[in-house]
């Protein structure tokens, strides 16, 4: 593992000038105090003390939201899963740094919230890639939507100066989730020949690098996710993760060339808030 000041500046030029793509997991929450769900448990504990489900599924977010759907409707699931997030979004630093980046053609927020888009409502030019429920939406795998709420074709998403993909959708707007075991069953079935996956994405994924914030890969799911999202993109991949991985963890960063920056998020936080525009101009010029 390399030095970590031997490529901080390299990832905070990349995502300034458009080249790397962040990817967001809920663990990017965890910053600051927040009024939401920060994770998996603590989601699945919100919905578990709303309403009477199993003892064993209170730490499996799919199992528990399939019981919820299965014996109290989807319709339960989704005003639950509304409720969860319903409290007003407040972005954070990094939030508000990664909105800040111009040249950014897309970033990739997997958790449910609405902090990230809080932070980018001043912009211009931007929507959502929502993935959304076949339940809700049959026959689709995701909806395009613009920064005021209106529901847009792909053709004019493909012309967003940024694309804010939230592959498992989001509480507004639409409040569409893919949460369930049927929801991701679904998702995980085509996912392999990237059909859930918007052209758009695919398309501005493309020669750039990724760089994962807030993320764990301890689970099947968290994995095959990445995995097939920044598919034909560079094979220059950096993961913020300061905790010890696990051995699944260590086994998916080897298989997918992704280097391990052993530094708390709040550090490349504060990289980013301290860069300097002079500094990235020389690399500006030359890119």
């Amino acid at each position: 593992m390399r030095d970590n000041k031997a490529f901080l500046q390299e990832i905070l030029h990349g995502l300034v000038e458009g080249k790397v793509v962040p990817y967001l997991g809920s663990g990017v929450l965890a910053l600051e105090p927040c009024e939401v769900p920060d994770g998996d448990v603590a989601l699945a504990s919100v919905l578990a003390s709303q309403i009477a489900v199993p003892f064993k599924l209170h730490r499996n977010l799919p199992a528990l939201a399939q019981y919820i759907e299965n014996f109290k409707h989807r319709k339960t699931l989704a005003k639950l899963m509304t409720g969860a997030f319903s409290a007003p979004a407040k972005p954070n630093r990094l939030h508000r740094c990664l909105a800040g980046l111009r040249a950014c053609p897309m970033i990739v927020d997997l958790w449910y919230d609405q902090a990230l888009p809080a932070a980018l409502a001043g912009r211009s030019n931007w929507g959502q890639l929502q993935g959304v429920s076949r339940s809700d939406y049959p026959g689709r795998w995701y909806r395009c939507v613009r920064a005021d709420g209106a529901t847009v074709s792909d053709g004019e998403a493909a012309a967003w100066d940024l694309v804010l993909y939230k592959p498992w959708g989001a509480a507004t707007p639409g409040a569409s989730f893919a949460v369930s075991d049927s929801d991701f069953v679904e998702i995980l079935t085509e996912i392999d020949i990237q059909t859930p996956i918007p052209p758009t994405v695919q398309e501005r994924r493309s020669g750039r690098h990724f760089l994962f914030l807030g993320c764990r890969f301890n689970t099947q799911l968290d994995r095959t996710f990445a995995r097939q999202i920044m598919k034909r993109s560079s094979t220059l991949r950096w993961a913020v993760m300061p905790e010890e991985p696990s051995r699944n963890e260590l086994r998916f960063l080897k298989e997918q060339r992704i280097e391990r920056i052993e530094m708390p998020l709040a550090d490349l936080v504060c990289a980013l808030e301290d860069l300097d525009a002079a500094e990235i101009a020389p690399a500006q010029q030359s890119a």
